[in-house]
């Protein structure tokens, strides 16, 4: 299994209208032999939506993660740096704000604060972005990621031209291929797909 004994932080961050599409791939990269720890932003831990509740989504990523504690908190973040380190963490989905936010070394969130010290620890984050302004104000903070060390995207592309114009969102289905690649220091190709479907 190409992930055996592999320790995988996956975050989570508030694109809720992408939580039904991504958390499924935490199971995925466990039933590949990761072991998996789960991560969320505050949003993810504190916010109802339409897409469902705290609770429905909290319970979800236990489920999937196969871990009753999730890190939701910076304390419980701090020892991924030297003390625990992990072998790569994924992002999925993660948002603009976090991105942006990522881009510019602001570390305000669990899942932030585990990407730091992975990065920290020369080892891979794989970003699934699913964010509305990603060709707008936000192109510049995602060119700067695409062109940092150690940092990998999930393949995305606009998931609505003609509606969300400057919108990208990650194709989910290809994170397990992402990070086997990115932890052999490899992007996976083609980064750049089509997303949107008519």
């Amino acid at each position: 299994m190409p992930f055996q004994k592999k320790r995988i932080g996956f975050g989570v961050t508030g694109s809720h209208c992408t939580l039904e599409e991504a958390i499924p791939y935490m199971k995925e990269l466990r039933d590949k032999g990761a072991d998996i720890y789960p991560i969320v932003t505050p949003t993810v831990l504190t916010t109802d939506t339409k897409f469902g509740s705290k609770e429905k989504w909290i319970k979800k990523i236990k489920e999937a993660s196969g871990k009753n504690d999730i890190v939701d908190s910076i304390v419980k973040a701090e020892p991924f740096g030297p003390k625990t380190p992990l072998d790569a963490m994924v992002i999925a989905p993660l948002t603009g704000n976090s991105l942006s936010k990522f881009a510019n070394a602001i570390t305000d969130s669990p899942v932030l604060m585990t990407a730091k010290a992975t990065l920290r620890n020369q080892k891979p984050v794989v970003l699934a972005i699913s964010t509305n302004d990603a060709l707008g104000l936000n192109g510049q903070n995602l060119m700067k990621l695409m062109n940092a060390k150690n940092i990998y995207f999930v393949p995305f592309g606009q998931d609505n031209p003609i509606k969300k114009p400057t919108s990208l969102v990650a194709r989910m289905e290809a994170i397990a291929m992402t990070l086997e690649e990115a932890l052999s220091g490899r992007q996976y190709q083609p980064v750049i797909i089509e997303k949107y479907k008519d």
